[in-house]
């Protein structure tokens, strides 16, 4: 097995294995962490997240045999993050989720060692200093992705368009095509946030994130998770296996002397 295609969430090619692939998993500045909410700093110079998602253009919804990604067309600067820990602007790429099996696992980021249901990551690039997302995403300052967690509690109105969709990307490889949702509906109304420098939390695991995980969770239904969990197979339509896609996370991985940084005082 070779490049991108060696690696998933199985005993055989999970993550304790991908470091056979991408020596870099055993790097200093990898991702997830576990947030210790009483060792982060309150950073005061810290400024509010500025999210430009108004004008966003959302293109095709996917099944990429590791998640559901939503992919936006990040050609001009209309879709963008900024403020925050940030010195630019950086476009929004595309979004995914990583779920578990059950209410107390899911998410990859973890607070005070509790993990959600579910974690969406927003993947935005610095498209003013790099020509391409591809080069970008091998930059130290190169990516900034923004974190949301998932709880279970009422059913979530924004999310309903996607689980809708869910059913024509059941497979891997398969794409839809996904026009007019605004990413700013899967966004809790406090966006107070942690922030440290990390990486791709799955391979190719390049150290080139800026994260910034909102401290507020929103929620769903546990109705909404079930279709993430039920509809979705790892595997492609030609494949006779039937694997439900479920943990597909990365566990927290060491912090290394790496300092999260809060906007808030706890």
């Amino acid at each position: 097995m070779t490049g991108q295609h060696c690696w998933g969430y199985g005993e055989e090619d999970g993550p304790s294995e991908w470091y056979r692939y991408f020596p870099i998993a055993q790097g200093n500045r990898q991702s997830p962490i576990n947030i210790v909410a009483s060792q982060a700093v309150f950073n005061p110079s810290l400024q509010p997240l500025v999210l430009s998602y108004d004008q966003c253009t959302s293109i095709d919804i996917s099944n990429n045999g590791h998640s559901v990604m939503v992919e936006f067309d990040d050609n001009d600067d209309k879709t963008v993050i900024n403020g925050g820990p940030l010195n630019d602007s950086y476009r929004l790429k595309q979004f995914h989720f990583h779920w578990g099996t059950q209410h107390n696992e899911g998410s990859e980021h973890t607070v005070d060692g509790k993990s959600y249901p579910c974690e969406l990551h927003l993947v935005h690039w610095n498209a003013k200093s790099y020509p391409t997302f591809g080069e970008a995403a091998a930059a130290s300052d190169g990516l900034v992705v923004l974190g949301v967690f998932l709880e279970i509690g009422e059913k979530h109105p924004g999310l309903d368009r996607l689980t809708d969709a869910l059913y024509m990307v059941r497979f891997k490889g398969t794409k839809a095509q996904f026009n007019n949702f605004n990413p700013k509906c899967l966004l809790p109304s406090n966006l107070e946030y942690w922030t440290y420098p990390g990486s791709l939390t799955t391979p190719p695991l390049n150290e080139s994130v800026t994260w910034i995980i909102l401290k507020e969770p929103i929620k769903v239904s546990e109705k909404q998770m079930e279709r993430f969990r039920k509809t979705l197979l790892f595997n492609g339509e030609e494949e006779e296996e039937r694997m439900h896609m479920v943990n597909n996370f990365r566990p927290p991985q060491p912090l290394n002397g790496r300092k999260v940084q809060a906007s808030f005082k706890c």
